[in-house]
């Protein structure tokens, strides 16, 4: 039973490690040796969403399935679309980097003071997931990640794209897509710092 448990153990971490694919565009992670604090932006341009050809299209649907059950959830369900972005996602995203640096070696935050930096977290794919309690589905998050000296976007340091971020509550306890989202955010910052903390050393 014991020896059942670890490979299972095994195989979960593996699964976790090979799920998230990151792709360097430009430079390399060794070109943000030294760097300490970066200013966050983030960028949901011309988000893809499976099965829609747009995110106008995805809300538009949304929207009218919301309102032919329950007239005004609609707009409820647009509005707390775009508000989970600031409320949920980029907390989230902030909080789990930040922790993996337990002496505030390395830092990020929106209108960081002193930050000479900027890291642009461009989402480029959403899925949201789902949770009908017999049957779940783990949201995904893909994401370009540039940085740059502050106010020169144009000469970019060091840019690298993860795909297949997931993010999914403990114990299956994730009803909320903005939640399981943010989640997917929690699981991009985490997998991001740890490249840092590694491919930096040297």
């Amino acid at each position: 039973m014991k020896k059942q448990l670890t490979i299972i153990l095994v195989l979960f971490c593996a699964s976790f490690v090979f799920s998230q694919k990151a792709k360097v565009l430009e430079g390399d992670f060794k070109n943000l040796k030294g760097i300490t604090a970066y200013n966050l932006e983030f960028d949901y341009a011309n988000l893809e969403i499976p099965k829609y050809d747009s995110e106008e299209e995805f809300l538009k649907d949304k929207m009218k399935k919301r309102e032919d059950k329950n007239p005004g959830s609609g707009e409820e369900f647009k509005k707390s679309w775009f508000a989970d972005r600031e409320n949920r996602y980029e907390p989230k995203f902030i909080e789990s980097f930040n922790k993996r640096f337990d002496e505030g070696q390395i830092k990020v935050g929106k209108d960081l003071a002193g930050a000479e930096y900027t890291m642009k977290i461009k989402t480029t794919f959403m899925y949201a997931g789902y949770n009908v309690g017999v049957v779940r589905q783990n949201s995904k998050v893909d994401a370009i990640i540039s940085v740059y000296k502050t106010g020169n976007p144009n000469n970019i340091l060091f840019s690298v794209k993860y795909t297949k971020a997931e993010g999914n509550g403990a114990f299956g306890n994730d009803y909320n897509s903005g939640y399981r989202i943010s989640e997917a955010y929690a699981k991009l910052a985490k997998t991001l710092a740890a490249h840092i903390k590694k491919k930096t050393k040297k």
